[in-house]
């Protein structure tokens, strides 16, 4: 999968893990903040849509379809300014028109940063992907 060029390229995400199971990925906190320096709300939501959206794409290929996110809501529980943050997507449901996956953010201390969910409908992949 090319991230050249893409907002998880941008935005510093690294995947160091990929299958429908788990996906797992690091994003620096430099450069994704908000002006207090602390970590910005919305990078920890592009972060968790963006893993599971990888997760939810690795399911769909065996179905033929690819993965468009329906729903995310985030809980952000405490701040980061310094450092890598770390986000672990585990499926909640894994089914043949949609999934939801259970995103946790963790910093360096594997303190609980974020806790998000991201559901994704599933779709006929358009001619030519």
């Amino acid at each position: 999968m090319g991230l050249e060029g893409t907002l998880l390229n941008l935005m510093g995400i690294v995947v160091s893990e990929a299958s429908p199971e788990r996906v797992v990925a690091t994003m620096p906190v430099k450069g994704n903040t908000q002006p207090y320096g602390l970590l910005h709300g919305g990078a920890s939501c592009v972060l968790a849509e963006s893993l599971g959206s990888i997760g939810s794409a690795l399911h769909a290929a065996s179905y033929g379809k690819v993965p468009v996110g329906v729903d995310i809501n985030a809980t952000h529980h405490r701040a980061v300014r310094e450092g890598t943050v770390t986000g672990v997507a585990t499926p909640i449901y894994l089914g043949r028109t949609t999934t939801s996956y259970e995103v946790v953010i963790t910093d360096d201390r594997d303190k609980r940063v974020c806790t998000a969910r991201i559901t994704c409908q599933l779709i006929q992949a358009p001619p030519g992907s």
